[in-house]
């Protein structure tokens, strides 16, 4: 549970009220978008686009809690027409839905990846489990860190759960560098990014 400051301005609490909002919304719109499309892709990339809309609705049902958990923890009172002001209910934050949902997400995510390269069978089903659970022992060392005060525990947690996340950096940058030779140039192109791009959502 996170804990929050008494100090939001209704225009702050607002503004998160609505981010929210609009994440359940896009998140429940991609995930009907992404399941009316099989019969518009070829055979290969339905089961991606199938993955990726069940990644849209656990985005949505997580965004929907946050969203709920997001209003109990406050209420917002106006006296005799005056400004909006904002204080703390005593229900509880729970942040935890993120790590909820990265657990499910992101192992799913990456299977997806590999799903759509065209690799032989055998290398998909390796690269998909060992990437898999890379993601998933990654995002459950994140966790205990998230929850800490202590400042040298949570680096702690967070150097451990570097370890899983480099293991998946290398093999998307280095290990598919053959499996990404074979694509087209367009696909070259598109892959090149993804390994900076992974650190980067990494490091924030």
């Amino acid at each position: 549970m996170a804990p929050l400051p008494d100090s939001f301005s209704y225009a702050e609490w607002n503004a998160t009220y609505n981010r929210l909002s609009f994440g359940v919304a896009a998140m429940g719109s991609a995930t009907i978008f992404f399941w009316l499309q099989p019969p518009n892709v070829t055979k290969n990339y339905r089961t991606a686009l199938t993955i990726i809309g069940i990644v849209t609705l656990i985005a949505t049902y997580h965004y929907i809690r946050i969203f709920n958990s997001w209003s109990e923890a406050f209420t917002v009172s106006s006296k005799d027409g005056g400004d909006y002001t904002v204080q703390l209910t005593g229900s509880p934050f729970n942040d935890g839905y993120r790590y909820v949902d990265w657990l499910l997400t992101v192992p799913l995510l990456l299977i997806e990846l590999i799903l759509v390269m065209k690799l032989p069978q055998a290398e998909t089903v390796s690269l998909s489990t060992k990437l898999g659970l890379a993601s998933t022992l990654m995002v459950a060392l994140g966790y205990p860190g998230e929850i800490q005060e202590d400042l040298s525990v949570r680096w702690f947690w967070r150097r451990l759960s570097m370890i899983p996340f480099c293991y998946v950096v290398f093999t998307l940058t280095v290990g598919l560098t053959e499996a990404t030779s074979k694509q087209p140039s367009s696909c070259c192109r598109m892959m090149r990014p993804m390994g900076p791009t992974i650190t980067r959502s990494g490091r924030a």
